[in-house]
Parts: C-alpha cells; structure tokens; sequence
C-alpha cells in the first residue's frame, strides 16, 4: 500500500512542478522510458525460460482480444450513456489506453473528441498504476493485465511485473505488443466509418 501512495505522490508532486515550473525536459521521458523496458526485459530474459514461453501460447491471443472487445464494449456503453455519436465512443474506447496515438488520430476528424480521446485513454494508464495492486486480489494477476491495455508493453509494466510476479510482466508485455500493433489499425478503421 505504501507503494500506491509513492506514485500518487509523485504524481502530484509532478503536476504541481508542471503547473508552477513549467520545466523543459526534451525528451527525456522517452530516454527514461526506453531505460525502463531494457532493464525490465534483461530482468525478464534472465528469469523467463523457453518453456515459459511456450505455456503462455493461446493466452497471448486471448487476452489481447478480449482487451479490444471489452474496450468497444465500454466506448459503446459510454457512447450511449452520453448521448454522443457511436462512432465517436468507438474510437475513443478501440485506443485501449494508448494515448498518446488515440488522441491526434482522433483530432484529425474532431479535436474535442481527440481531447477526449486523449484524456479517456490517459486516465486508464492511470488508474491501472494505481488499481491493478488492488484488482490482483480478486482476479489471477495474468487475467488482470487487460486493464491497462496497450500501456502494459511500457508505462504500466512495472508495476504489473512488481504486484503480478515475472510470469505476469511477460504475459503483459507480449499483451501490451499485439494491441499496440493492433490500436492504430482499428482506431483508422472506426474513424474511416
């Protein structure tokens, strides 16, 4: 629990640095992020067998297409509750937490919905940094990687690795690998509707 606490801390130490200092930091997120997935692939690789990978065989499909089939589910659902074009829900919800492409794919036909887009998939990176320690209680930490989308490759890795345990962090990775070559390809094909 003390770990939950030192990321929303740092988040909004991070916000409130961002508000009142406006730092430029280039682009070392991406330098720092790259970090990130090296040393967690070196800890993976030295750690994950052969066999391992072989036993994760149909899940490494099934998870990341039931992650795209619940996203639209949700962008459906949300659509409908808010009375906005079901086109628009779709996309927003088919980002699977990859916001960073969800967002200018979607400004190129609406910039309030690529704002939306943008922020929608921001906001589930994250809340699995915050929730996924939480939802491995009640669901088996393999099956819990669908909460964080195409974010469990990189951002949300981490975290999945640290609660989930090794075999969790590749079931993540490869998960997070097939949507993020998946998400731009159904974003483009909902908004071309």
């Amino acid at each position: 629990m003390r770990f939950l606490y030192l990321v929303l801390g740092s988040l909004v130490v991070g916000l409130l640095v961002g508000h009142f200092f406006s730092p430029d930091f280039g682009n070392a997120y991406e330098v720092m992020l790259d970090i990130l997935i090296l040393l967690i692939g070196i800890d993976l690789g030295m750690s994950i067998s052969v066999e391992e990978l072989k036993k994760l065989g149909k899940k490494s499909l099934i998870l990341p297409t039931g992650t795209i089939l619940g996203s639209l589910l949700g962008g459906t659902v949300g659509a409908l509750m808010l009375g906005i074009d079901l086109k628009w829900g779709l996309a927003i919800g088919a980002g699977c937490g990859w916001y960073s492409i969800t967002g200018p794919l979607i400004a190129q036909y609406s910039a309030i919905y690529g704002a939306i887009g943008f922020l929608g998939n921001l906001l589930r990176e994250i809340l699995t940094i915050i929730l996924y320690p939480v939802v491995i209680k009640w669901i088996p930490p393999e099956k819990a990687v669908v909460i964080g989308g195409a974010t469990t490759m990189d951002t949300t890795l981490p975290i999945i690795t640290k609660f989930g345990g090794r075999e969790s962090g590749l079931t993540a990775f490869v998960h997070g690998f097939i949507l993020t070559a998946v998400v731009p390809f159904v974003v483009s094909f909902i908004l071309s509707l």
